[in-house]
């Protein structure tokens, strides 16, 4: 256990405040897991209209993010992530103390909008703060701080869903404002790591636009689109998983679905480590096929085991080693092959083509979900988790030839 969690030491000391502020910001992240909950049950929604709901929330964040790219690269980060939190914790607050209601919607969504604009920010922050090699070791580092708040915090908003949701409001606020002050106070040097390592020669900044540096690499544009219709599966998790367990247990549903996530937590906490040491020679690209694969599987687990809860958390063990490998390597991928002065725009754009999916993904299953089976439902999202791991094949391939240092 030593040996794993010391894999973490040597980097730059802000990495690890910004560890200990994902672990106090997620600690309180009990709303989000339960959005399509709060919809459908608090709102009286059915299933097509909570999508589209959320549908216009993704549309809304499009031009935001691209905003909070562009601000990354041209202004402090740390600073860009302080104001957007604080929209974020008075938005919360105000939720705190309103009844449900078109408001209280719109208010969240607007806490919504700025978390997701701060996103590029973070990203960026990371990656500066890091040189090539400790890139795989920052990201791991920073998911898993992510997860470790997000232990109990789920379980703990399925159990305030019925009765006390404002409360959750409440402690969400709080938590975001104790990450803000643990930044505010502690990330004073936000200057780029120097490396000088042969493969950062792919990280020297460029001229000109985000274009153009993306029509010097066509293969990113594999990448992304793998990304973006892989976020698109991915966000079923949140979505068609608790109205699956709603449809099977009504009110209760929110209670599996909170432990649910608190199991997927516990799995990235216990083999984040141990996967990050294990696969650590793998090459990103290899680790982002293992994990679509794995999704796939864990989804397909949904076919035919609805109703018998113990498989369900089978599944999502599955499910949850198929995002660690991901998250191990679409990052690093990313900020190991474009020039450091365009992370922000870049990291952007691999957001939102990752919400545009997700929004087209969410009409698609709201629809299907009000008039088709469950198993039917998610033998389509697996069809098409499978085809994302057969796009990862072809960029392993396409990419040890665009970028062959990465590869030695």
């Amino acid at each position: 256990m030593k040996k794993l969690f010391g894999q973490y030491a040597g980097l730059r000391r802000e990495m690890y405040i910004i560890f200990f502020g994902r672990v106090v910001t997620n600690m309180g992240a009990l709303i989000w897991p339960m959005l399509t909950l709060i919809l459908k049950s608090k709102m009286g929604l059915s299933a097509s209209d909570s999508a589209n709901l959320l549908l216009l929330l993704g549309v809304l964040q499009l031009p935001c993010t691209m905003i909070g790219g562009k601000l990354a690269d041209r202004f402090s980060k740390r600073s860009i992530i302080i104001v957007c939190d604080l929209v974020t914790v008075g938005c919360y607050l105000a939720c705190s103390m309103l009844p449900i209601s078109p408001l209280f919607v719109a208010l969240f969504f607007v806490a919504g909008i700025f978390a997701q604009m701060e996103w590029p920010s973070y990203d960026a922050l990371v990656a500066d703060m890091s040189s090539s090699a400790d890139r795989e070791r920052a990201y791991s580092l920073n998911y898993l701080g992510a997860n470790l708040g997000l232990v109990l915090a789920p379980t703990l908003g399925g159990l305030l869903f019925a009765q006390h949701l404002n409360l959750a409001f409440l402690i969400n606020a709080v938590s975001t404002f104790s990450s803000t002050v643990l930044i505010f106070f502690f990330i004073r040097n936000t200057r780029p790591t120097q490396d000088a390592s042969p493969v950062s020669r792919y990280e020297a900044g460029q001229q000109g636009s985000t274009w153009q540096v993306l029509r010097r690499s066509k293969v990113l544009w594999l990448f992304l689109l793998c990304s973006a219709v892989g976020e698109a599966v991915y966000s079923q998790f949140n979505f068609l998983l608790p109205l699956n367990m709603e449809q099977l247990y009504g009110q209760q549903g929110a209670v599996w679905f909170g432990m649910l996530t608190s199991v997927n937590a516990t799995v990235v906490i216990l083999c984040t480590p141990l996967l990050t040491a294990r696969f650590c020679r793998l090459c990103d690209t290899s680790k982002l096929l293992a994990g679509e694969a794995l999704i796939a599987l864990g989804f397909a687990f949904y076919i035919f085991v609805q109703g018998f809860i113990p498989l369900y958390f089978a599944a999502m063990v599955v499910f949850t080693l198929g995002e660690i490998f991901i998250t191990l390597g679409r990052q690093p991928y990313l900020t190991r092959r474009i020039p450091a002065s365009h992370r922000g725009r870049l990291t952007s754009i691999t957001l939102v083509g990752g919400m545009l999916c997700q929004g087209l993904a969410l009409k698609v299953v709201g629809l299907l979900a009000d008039r088709a089976s469950p198993p039917l439902v998610w033998a389509l999202v697996v069809a098409v988790a499978a085809a994302v791991a057969a796009g990862y094949a072809l960029l392993r391939r396409a990419d040890r030839r665009a970028f062959p240092l990465l590869y030695k």
